[in-house]
């Protein structure tokens, strides 16, 4: 090749680098909304570093997930792709199916340095291609800084996934309110039974979110040293509600609604706040429309740039769909099925449907039947909140029918009235009811979902390699 095509193809590389930004993903383990300081739930949870880079960047008040369930979750992301139609991979512990791609594969096909750190893909064992290319990319055991010093050269544009164990359960009792919190200052869910017990489990969570924040942080500040802050576009979020009753692995507000603040230096105007609705399956389009990587048709996410950078609200969706098939097997044997169940949500309402409400919805409290040996409300995670509402359930009643009680097939809330979803209304609304659940279906229909004329899949006959809750020896390490 002469020489002026190499120097051609060498400058031509050099600036489309240039114009190609980095992308730094930053996600918790188990954070949900509104739980960052800039959402002003409560003075008590600080988070500098997510706030930072909302004022800095865009700040998101309805961001939700696919399944509010860590392997769905988490796979849906990563494929741009709603959780149901990814076989397997819609229940907790599923892999990823072969024929679908990860965002970070893709862009380390075009010519990214690509990797992760702690959390990314999981829990559940990835299989084919997945095993000898990462789908977050390669794991650096040492973090970002490792990552950094392992780029073939400062012209190279990255991906790095950072992910964290925090908040997860189990948290070191009392840690929230021994850092200097104030207990009495913590707004817990109106379904939780005010304590100081409950209150004081609350700041142990805050406490985990606020070392998350750190680590967010540290990574920030490694940008800035290596002078590449406002040519990456950061992202910070969480993959589901917190890990407590009517939470985590529930389709209210308090199980599928997350943080997420996007910056991108001069790119997306600062201070901006988006109140129409996002799904964390949009992230992997728009990272791939950022680096100019072409978008798989198969992906059901949506681009959020023209929304950042300058169209607005209106680029975003205008009501949110979100689902769960199984995550802990926590029925009674020899049912080893999940809790189904679907939701549509707009500004006004949110509209749930059971597929199967004979089952329990956060698993049987007849520990002694469970098909997963003592497992114990499978599907929600112990801890002292879990252990006092139902040690205390004649003194809590509501709360306790709330988060562990059956449901019916139907559920439907005004949320101007009922901002924590407590009063169900599809009885007593019929029409407005029927209407939702005819929104749903369609949204569904075109979504690809099984259960509504997507391709045929038994999610309940999945292998389950995980473990559960169990009743009662495992409730000393809450």
């Amino acid at each position: 090749m002469p020489k002026c095509l190499i120097l051609f193809a060498i400058i031509t590389k050099i600036v489309m680098a240039s114009e190609r930004p980095n992308i730094l993903f930053c996600i918790a383990d188990d954070w949900g909304a509104p739980h960052a300081t800039i959402y002003q739930n409560d003075s008590v949870v600080q988070t500098p570093t997510f706030d930072r880079i909302a004022r800095e960047g865009a700040l998101f008040w309805n961001a939700y997930v696919s399944s509010p369930s860590c392997t769905p979750c988490r796979n849906s992301l990563m494929t741009g792709q709603w959780h149901w139609r990814l076989q397997a991979g819609a229940n907790l512990y599923g892999t990823l199916p072969q024929d679908v791609e990860s965002y970070a594969r893709l862009l380390k096909q075009a010519g990214y340095h690509t990797g992760s750190w702690r959390k990314s893909f999981g829990p559940g064992a990835l299989e084919g291609k997945f095993l000898q290319d990462h789908p977050a990319g390669k794991v650096y055991p040492k973090g970002f800084s490792e990552f950094l010093a392992a780029r073939p050269d400062t012209q190279t544009p990255f991906c790095f996934w950072l992910g964290a164990s925090d908040p997860h359960r189990g948290y070191k009792k009392g840690s929230g309110k021994d850092s200097g919190m104030d207990l009495s200052k913590i707004r817990p869910f109106s379904f939780f039974p005010d304590t100081e017990e409950i209150r004081s489990d609350i700041a142990d969570y805050y406490f985990e979110v606020q070392r998350f924040d750190s680590d967010v942080a540290k990574a920030v500040a490694e940008l800035e040293r290596i002078g590449e802050l406002d040519k990456t576009i950061i992202v910070v979020t969480g993959d589901h509600g917190m890990p407590f009753p009517r939470c985590k692995s529930n389709l209210y507000d308090s199980g599928t609604k997350v943080p997420l603040a996007i910056r991108w230096g001069k790119k997306i105007k600062a201070g901006q706040e988006f109140h129409n609705f996002a799904s964390l399956i949009d992230l992997a389009p728009t990272f791939l429309a950022a680096a100019g990587v072409k978008i798989p048709g198969e992906m059901t996410g949506i681009n959020l740039l023209p929304a950042l950078t300058g169209a607005g609200e209106k680029k975003l969706r205008p009501f949110i769909i979100a689902g769960k098939e199984r995550h802990v097997p926590s029925q009674e044997a020899p049912n080893l099925g999940g809790y189904p169940s679907r939701m549509y949500r707009d500004h006004q309402y949110l509209y749930i449907r059971n597929y199967e409400p004979t089952r329990w919805p956060n698993g049987t409290p007849r520990w002694q039947k469970a098909a997963l040996k003592n497992t114990w409300y499978g599907d929600t995670d112990n801890g002292p909140t879990k252990s006092l509402i139902i040690d205390r359930q004649d003194q809590f009643p509501k709360a306790y029918q709330l988060c562990f009680s059956k449901r019916p097939a139907e559920e439907l809330y005004e949320l101007s009235k009922d901002p924590d979803q407590l009063i169900n209304l599809a009885q007593s609304k019929p029409e407005l009811t029927k209407k939702y659940a005819t929104l749903l279906t369609a949204a569904l229909e075109r979504a690809g979902d099984p259960r509504h004329g997507g391709p045929v899949y038994d999610f309940d006959q999945q292998p389950y390699s995980g473990g559960g809750p169990k009743f009662p020896a495992l409730r000393k390490n809450q």
